[in-house]
């Protein structure tokens, strides 16, 4: 059975930094990406990591340049390195896994599982 473990959101201060974790326990999948949710906003994806290649996607300009996603084949585990986040950055923070995304690695519904969500906050 397929779960996507997320960890180590949690209240940070503006500037500061976070490494979210997603581990797999499961098979491995040809995409992970995180996607966040704010109150009263839609989901919206943040970056992404095709496991074979480790080619890096990002969101165009609220987190690139920021954010690093990578991955660790060792351990089956996908990480987001959050840098100089801002409070506009708090969001709960979702891990998703897909088989076949194709270029649309931005869109949630092409994932095949997600985890349960892990919350962050940028205090100012």
């Amino acid at each position: 059975q397929v779960q996507l473990v997320e960890s180590g959101g949690g209240l940070v201060q503006a500037g500061g930094s976070l490494r979210l974790s997603c581990a797999d326990s499961g098979r491995t999948f040809s995409t992970y990406a995180w996607f966040r949710q704010a109150p009263g906003k839609e989901r919206e994806f943040v970056a992404a990591i095709i496991w074979s290649t480790d080619s890096r996607y990002y969101a165009d300009s609220s987190v690139k340049g920021r954010f690093t996603i990578s991955r660790d084949k060792a351990v089956n585990t996908v990480y987001l390195q959050m840098n100089s986040v801002k409070p506009e950055d708090t969001a709960v923070y979702y891990c998703a896994a897909g088989f076949n995304t194709g270029l649309f690695y931005t869109t949630p519904r092409r994932y095949d599982y997600w985890g349960q969500g892990t919350q962050v906050t940028v205090s100012s």
